[in-house]
């Protein structure tokens, strides 16, 4: 995955106050690795482990350093680092850049950008962005709620009831996320973040009805931009498979981009409550996140009020 030199500016110029100061003819250059960086030892003289692909980062302690150097060395060390081929540069704290610094960017056509904002500020805002463009991600068929703060994704064959059952969730107080289209993105940590396509926003198909806006019919309460995906909901209809869970025991598992979700199915027979089943899905969920198990310490709770009949018939020798 890539991204433009020029997008990451038209898309952010405002959140992080960029102006280009030199290099303008590298705006089409492309960041091709999500991880910022600053060129510290590079500018000292080692430069063994110096990572081209990333976009640089000049703080106070690197313009203090080139300062410091006479003209030539400063020449030599900025001319390292940009005809490194690095994908742009920022310059923070409304520092001005040392001539050198855009005579290199506009000769190795590198774009340099200032902003006024500390070092810090900059790496916390640009990071995470540079993360979210690109994260690993997939579309899913399925409707994605938050239920309780528990991001439900409801899964199925076409329409078995999936936008039904979160259309019912959302009158009951919980908030749609994405309806029929779910794009899934992978996070640090191995967060799975799910959303609707950004044309779709918050619309539902019934089935019988047609097209509505969450957002219009139920207000802002009723919807979320994103939520983190923990529980895979499979809806089916009953009797597609000889068994089915009834303990809770035995924890069903899926993947999705490499990240491991608890799936819970339900099988669906006229007159199923589904809506109150999926706020027990949630509710259960958070109990076992706080670690309560209700099925394991039932099984506990059994299996010890049956220890003594187990005792005594293994002592029972007739």
């Amino acid at each position: 995955m890539t991204l433009s030199v020029a997008n990451l500016y038209e898309r952010k110029r405002e959140s992080l106050s960029l102006r280009i100061v030199a290099g303008e003819s590298g705006l089409s250059r492309d960041i091709r690795a999500p991880e910022v960086s600053s060129p510290g030892l590079a500018l000292a003289g080692y430069r063994e482990r110096f990572v081209a692909t990333r976009v640089q980062i000049f703080g106070q302690t690197e313009i203090s350093y080139l300062e410091s150097l006479s003209a030539s060395d400063r020449a030599t060390a900025l001319s390292f680092v940009f005809d490194a081929g690095v994908p742009c540069a920022f310059i923070t704290k409304d520092q001005t850049p040392p001539v050198e610094m855009l005579e290199a960017g506009n000769r190795a056509q590198v774009a340099v950008f200032a902003t006024d904002l500390k070092t810090g500020d900059f790496y916390r805002r640009l990071q995470p962005y540079l993360e979210e463009e690109f994260a690993e991600q997939t579309s899913l068929h399925g409707s994605l709620a938050d239920v309780y703060g528990v991001g439900l994704l409801f899964q199925g064959s076409s329409g078995i009831g999936k936008s039904e059952c979160v259309l019912d969730l959302v009158e009951r107080g919980h908030r749609l996320v994405a309806d029929d289209l779910v794009i899934a993105q992978r996070r640090h940590k191995g967060l799975l973040i799910g959303r609707g396509h950004e044309r779709q926003g918050h619309h539902m198909e019934i089935r019988g009805v047609g097209i509505i806006d969450i957002r219009s019919m139920f207000g802002v309460r009723a919807v979320r931009q994103q939520k983190r995906i923990e529980v895979v909901v499979e809806l089916e209809v009953w009797g597609a498979r000889e068994e089915y869970d009834r303990t809770g025991l035995t924890t069903a598992e899926i993947e999705i981009l490499g990240v491991t979700l608890p799936k819970v199915v339900i099988p669906l027979n006229p007159g199923k409550n589904l809506t109150v089943i999926a706020e027990v899905v949630a509710m259960n969920h958070l109990l076992k996140y706080s670690g309560e198990d209700s099925a394991a310490a039932f099984e506990k709770a059994l299996l010890e009020r049956m220890q003594p009949v187990r005792e005594y018939l293994a002592d029972d020798d007739e």
